[in-house]
């Protein structure tokens, strides 16, 4: 009989065996992260209300309509995180990161996030995110930096057909000239109230609408790309011929926003075409006004949140293979109380010896507990009766070759290592 209760909707759960590819990818993407020098932090997964309201803005979607808020017994109004670069610069800052060596401070960071969204395939209400920032600098170094970190984690799970969105969003000094001009341009348009109310707080949202009949209207609307001010063309063909350097394709999107205020300059996506609306499974940009906004110094930053939930999607899309670690490598099978006893510390031996192993529990007869040792998809069993304690030996077996023989108890764990590394 299984429980009445179930996970509530819209929650992305993983179980063996997708599990173990879940957690592979993100140990694979720590690896990419510790390589580039990025150290990791770990987050509250509940932050204060106001860092979301005004870190990412009041005119998203994610601030307006998506945030699980709640009030907790001391009257404080508290948001779980539905993203993580507003709450990585709270912690960065709080701590004084900034002031306790060379800049950039490099971080990384994972888990889930929190958004009321309507369920669908790709879109959960709990997802699961990795999260790399850089803060503190604006070399174009640092932008392209972050894009390869992804790009080479991506290439690593075996994914071929991840493609790069880029853009520059300007900053600061050319960007409310273009803000008028595309007001100006999208007032004309024959668009409904809640758009128009979004054309007056941020008219850039309305170039990432993706229904249908505004991305029709809005075709000839003027770009970014062709109002940027010397400063921001420079570094964004700076950042464009690093990625040239690095042999990273890229598709300059001159409609591409994103979803948060607070993207300036350089702004980049990572898209699957094999995932339908879905299809975005990463990105980021430059934040460079967020500290300010959120009551720190001037300290521009770039990052990215990349999507482990559409990344497996991806990959099991594309049938990308990707090697886990087994869970069991070698599974004791006991026959008898006195080997149950040798069997539980020689077990222990082999995981002190880096081995993964398990063995079957509950003094079952030898029929069912290879059915264990089949089920726990190890390359050998250990089997051990009475008279092999005696002789001093097990019988290791080789489960997909049935070739068996006995080994001296000594000499168990260097065995196996040998065999399983071969």
């Amino acid at each position: 009989m299984s429980s009445s209760f179930q996970a509530p909707k819209g929650v992305s759960e993983y179980v063996p065996p997708r599990a173990d590819l879940f957690f592979a990818i993100r140990e694979a993407f720590a690896e990419q992260a510790r390589l580039a020098g990025y150290g990791y932090l770990e987050l509250a997964v509940f932050e204060d209300t106001n860092l979301f309201r005004r870190g990412v803005g009041e005119s998203t979607d994610v601030v307006s309509k998506e945030m699980y808020t709640f009030e907790d017994r001391g009257g404080r109004s508290l948001t779980l995180r539905p993203e993580f670069t507003a709450g990585v610069l709270r912690s960065v800052l709080e701590n004084n990161l900034h002031k306790q060596g060379a800049l950039p401070v490099k971080v990384w960071t994972s888990g889930p996030a929190f958004r009321a969204e309507r369920p669908q395939q790709g879109r959960y209400r709990q997802f699961y995110q990795l999260d790399l920032e850089a803060i503190g600098s604006e070399d174009p170094h640092v932008d392209a930096e972050t894009i390869a970190v992804a790009v080479n984690w991506y290439r690593s799970l075996g994914l071929t057909q991840v493609r790069l969105l880029l853009n520059s969003l300007g900053c600061k000094e050319c960007r409310p000239a273009y803000r008028a001009l595309l007001q100006d341009f999208l007032r004309r348009l024959d668009l409904d109230e809640a758009t128009r109310a979004r054309i007056e707080i941020n008219p850039l949202r309305v170039l990432d609408d993706k229904r249908p009949q505004v991305r029709a209207q809005r075709a000839d609307a003027p770009l970014m790309a062709d109002h940027l001010c010397p400063a921001c063309k420079s570094h964004h063909d700076r950042v464009r011929g690093l990625l040239a350097g690095l042999d990273i394709a890229w598709e300059d999107t001159p409609t591409l926003v994103r979803g948060l205020d607070y993207y300036t300059r350089t702004t980049y996506e990572f898209d699957h075409p094999l995932l339908g609306a879905q299809s975005g499974i990463g990105g980021g940009g430059r934040y460079d006004g967020l500290s300010e906004s959120i009551g720190g110094p001037p300290l521009p930053g770039i990052g990215f949140g990349l999507g482990l939930d559409r990344t497996i999607l991806a990959m099991e899309a594309e049938g990308a293979a990707f090697p886990t670690r087994p869970r069991c490598e070698a599974f004791g099978v006991a026959l008898g109380e006195a080997a149950e006893h040798r069997m539980f510390t020689l077990v222990d031996e082999l995981r002190r010896a880096g081995i993964a192993a398990d063995m079957a529990f509950g003094g079952k007869r030898l029929k069912g507990a290879m059915k264990d040792a089949d089920r726990s998809g190890a390359r050998y069993a250990v089997i051990l009766g009475e008279r092999d304690i005696a002789d001093g030996v097990a019988q290791v077996k080789d489960l997909a070759e049935g070739e068996q023989d006995a080994v001296p108890l000594a000499d168990i764990t260097t065995t196996l290592k040998e065999r399983l590394s071969k």
